[in-house]
């Protein structure tokens, strides 16, 4: 499917104007069946599809081994994505709903999905470590690889990253679409995401954070801000978040002993 569509617009510099074509992103909901059960509608760029369900469901819990999946099938024309696994959705009015709980025994209020709280513990990564240039270089690479974006202003990229390069790149509208691609793209080829970064060109939020957690990415680096509940939930989860990576400055806000010079 297409990513972008031409459209006419009126173009205004200072008094003068013109009439011209421009090309903006397109925006597409699919629905998620799983087990033939309505799940979920995502709005997202019809790009890595069969990536974005498998991430968005290993986001959620329902996937957490290679042998819960047993088939993707994409239709287009509808809009549908019919995902077969070996366990059911969990049976509870409660699922892919919000509640306040107490972050990982630190007394502090934070916001999870329901079956996010039920098994997030900290990371153990071992001495995992990243020199800041790698850090900065990442984030160039990240820059680059943004077509999408360059061409419509309409897009957020993720990368998947080891020390030097970009393993795999995705593009959409929605920031944690964007995430879902690439953790789905790590479970449908079996990549380990113990020892790699995951790059994005939007906010950290708590909702990211905790879809970076539940995969065991140990660092998660970003063009743009964290929020202060994802600071404070990486900091609790093991995570090391890195903001505002642009040039040659980084803010490391969590676990900075992973950064080094």
């Amino acid at each position: 499917m297409k990513l972008t569509r031409p459209v006419k617009v009126k173009r205004y510099n200072g008094q003068t104007s013109e009439t011209c074509e421009d090309l903006v992103v397109r925006e597409v909901p699919f629905t998620i069946f799983v087990n033939d059960e309505e799940l979920a509608t995502l709005v997202c760029t019809p790009d890595g599809l069969e990536e974005l369900a498998a991430g968005f469901l290993c986001s959620e819990g329902i996937l957490r081994r290679p042998g819960d999946l047993k088939e993707i099938t994409l239709n287009y024309d509808d809009g549908f994505i019919w995902v077969d696994t070996v366990n059911p959705v969990p049976a509870t009015g409660n699922f892919l709903k919000r509640y306040i709980t107490t972050c990982c025994g630190k007394g502090r209020a934070s916001f999870y999905f329901v079956n996010d709280a039920r098994d997030l513990k900290p990371l153990e990564v071992g001495d995992f470590r990243i020199e800041v240039e790698s850090v900065t270089a990442l984030a160039s690479l990240l820059e680059e690889r943004a077509g999408l974006f360059r061409s419509t202003g309409g897009a957020h990229g993720a990368a998947l990253c080891d020390f030097g390069r970009i393993i795999a790149h995705y593009e959409d509208i929605g920031r944690h679409n964007a995430v879902d691609k690439i953790i789905g793209h790590c479970y449908l080829n079996k990549i380990s995401l113990a020892d790699k970064i995951i790059v994005i060109s939007g906010r950290i939020s708590s909702e990211i954070l905790i879809k970076v957690a539940r995969m065991g990415v140990p660092v998660i680096v970003s063009r743009s801000a964290p929020t202060d509940l994802a600071i404070e939930m990486a900091e609790s989860l093991g995570v090391t978040v890195a903001g505002f990576v642009r040039g040659n400055k980084v803010n490391v806000y969590t676990h900075p002993e992973r950064v080094v010079p």
